[in-house]
């Protein structure tokens, strides 16, 4: 029989196994407070630091200015005396989306209307429509109607190296042609196409191409930057011209002076829809590269 000593030490032993059963557990139960308590902390201390590097907190900070559009790489006058200084073209805040009208009056006849792609080309529509609103290209000549098939105009100085004192790099340049083109498959440029051409090649400035037939090389080079939309047949006859030699033995002059009396560019528009495909070689919607 258990001894009256031997009933305490077991009372008493069961006493401290329960108060530390107790205190084991609230101290399980501190922890987890504290760690609750951490991971709100920590959270909280993310939120907030995320908006205060977002300016939340910062009533003065200015808005994030806006990003450049495009580079006008400066061209040295002093070197090229038929280079012409009109500034530049702003770099931001321009449109890269729709169409800008463009209007050539020259002295072959109606007007030659064309829609500048600002999805494709917003570089090459920024800067003519800032050449245009300096009359940079009114009383110039288009110098060249070129063995591609096209007219150059765009130098106000007729040799070929003239331009802003500015230029820009290739925007939308068409894709190689397949080597096994599909049956009615588009040509690079067609009929009616308007791109930059530059000298040399890359530094665009102010010169460009109207297409009066359809061009298709192994190696597109010249960026798209538009589409003819009427007078199509006034290019058509400008291109029609007797050329002369331009002095270095290309006979591509024309014999008869051909002056672009104004050229306009309208406000930014959004592009109409695409017409359906017409027989007559032009594009039917604004270019893009393939």
């Amino acid at each position: 029989m258990a001894s009256s000593r031997d009933r305490q030490r077991k009372l008493a032993r069961a006493k401290l196994d329960r108060q530390l059963a107790r205190r084991a557990a609230s101290i399980r139960r501190r922890r987890q407070i504290q760690a609750g308590v951490g991971a709100t902390v920590v959270l909280a201390l993310i939120v907030l630091g995320s908006a205060w590097g977002l300016g939340a907190f910062d009533r003065d900070r200015k808005p994030k200015a806006a990003e450049d559009v495009c580079l006008w790489t400066p061209q040295d006058a002093g070197g090229n005396t038929n280079l012409k200084d009109v500034g530049t073209p702003p770099t931001t805040g321009l449109p890269t989306s729709g169409i800008r009208p463009m209007t050539i009056t020259t002295d072959q006849g109606g007007p030659i209307t064309a829609e500048l792609d600002l999805a494709g080309a917003p570089c090459a529509g920024a800067s003519i429509a800032h050449l245009a609103g300096r009359s940079f290209y009114d009383n110039t000549k288009c110098h060249e109607i070129t063995a591609e098939g096209a007219l150059r105009c765009g130098d106000p100085s007729g040799t070929g190296v003239g331009g802003p004192t500015y230029s820009f790099y290739d925007e939308n340049v068409p894709a190689a042609p397949a080597a096994t083109p599909a049956p009615g498959q588009a040509p690079a440029y067609p009929k009616g196409t308007v791109a930059m051409v530059a000298n040399p090649p890359g530094a665009n400035g102010s010169q460009f191409l109207v297409f009066f037939k359809d061009f298709n090389p192994a190696k597109p080079a010249y960026p798209i930057i538009g589409r003819v939309t009427g007078g199509l047949d006034v290019v058509e006859k400008i291109g029609a011209l007797p050329t002369v030699d331009n002095g270095t033995g290309a006979k591509v002059k024309p014999k008869t002076d051909v002056v672009v009396r104004k050229l306009t560019v309208g406000e930014p528009t959004e592009a109409p829809a695409p017409a359906p495909s017409s027989t007559s070689g032009a594009p039917s919607a604004s270019p893009s590269a393939g």
